[in-house]
């Protein structure tokens, strides 16, 4: 299949679809054509009677997805316009993975941090190997984090643990990731690809029509209640990228220092 950029990488093969993210010099983390390239694969999948599943995975060993690229921020998370518009973008992939009709399968191995977490959580199932290693670490950043993302998380894990995956944004390791409800399936490195073949072909034996039909029941008990203010919220996550801390949360990690946020 056509690419729309070189680091995702596309494939059918047999009955299931993979979409790997293919940058491992910077762990996968996500560009804005990454990000762009998510839909139109997705779209692929989705006229294909043969497809029955779609596995998101990250190239190499080390990492599923290690968040957003940070050699973008200066260019495309600064300006209002500019962080709308990545916004817009990545919302939209996620929004894509998390509604998709196919059965989707996030295929985790080493790193699954920030947005790399966020589309694990789109994805109706994850699987990880022991080895890997989860975390949001927004608030080392000052980044605002948008509400679908945060919707995902508890959703998963329920209120306490993403409270506390949240405000401490520390690194949680697989076993415990686990036990907070962050992934469902867990395997060693010896049994990790058994253990993804095994769902795989279990899920694509099964009656597309049902699962299609059941699953979007599920998601539907999983909407953003009606009351939620939507545009506030919005507002809310750009307001941090707005922030004095957000610029001091860029510089320092540029400098391999510890961030010194004062609130503004």
């Amino acid at each position: 299949m056509d690419n729309a950029t070189n680091n995702v990488i596309v494939e059918k093969r047999g009955a299931e679809g993979w979409i790997t993210f293919n940058d491992p010099a910077k762990h996968n983390a996500m560009s804005l054509d990454m990000w762009a390239a998510v839909e139109p694969a997705l779209k692929a999948f989705e006229n294909d009677d043969e497809i029955r599943v779609v596995v998101l995975t990250g190239a190499g060993e080390k990492a599923f997805v290690s968040g957003a690229n940070i050699s973008q921020f200066d260019k495309l998370r600064s300006s209002v316009d500019a962080v709308a518009e990545y916004e817009r973008v990545a919302e939209g992939a996620q929004h894509a993975i998390y509604n998709y009709s196919k059965p989707t399968v996030a295929r985790i191995k080493g790193y699954c941090i920030g947005g790399g977490l966020n589309l694990a959580l789109c994805c109706d199932i994850r699987i990880a190997c022991d080895n890997s290693s989860f975390s949001i670490p927004a608030g080392k950043m000052g980044l605002g984090y948008r509400l679908t993302a945060i919707r995902n998380l508890v959703t998963a894990t329920g209120p306490a643990n993403a409270l506390d995956i949240f405000l401490s944004a520390r690194r949680i390791a697989a076993q415990e990731a686990q036990r907070m409800g962050l992934i469902q399936h867990l395997a060693t490195e010896d049994t990790f690809e058994q253990t993804v073949r095994e769902h795989l072909d279990r899920i694509a034996a099964n009656a597309p029509l049902t699962l299609r039909v059941g699953k979007h029941m599920i998601r539907r008990f999983q909407d953003v209640p009606s009351e939620i203010d939507m545009e506030k919220m919005r507002d809310m996550v750009l307001s941090c990228f707005a922030s004095e801390d957000y610029q001091e949360g860029k510089q320092a990690f540029a400098q391999k220092r510890a961030p010194v946020f004062k609130g503004r």
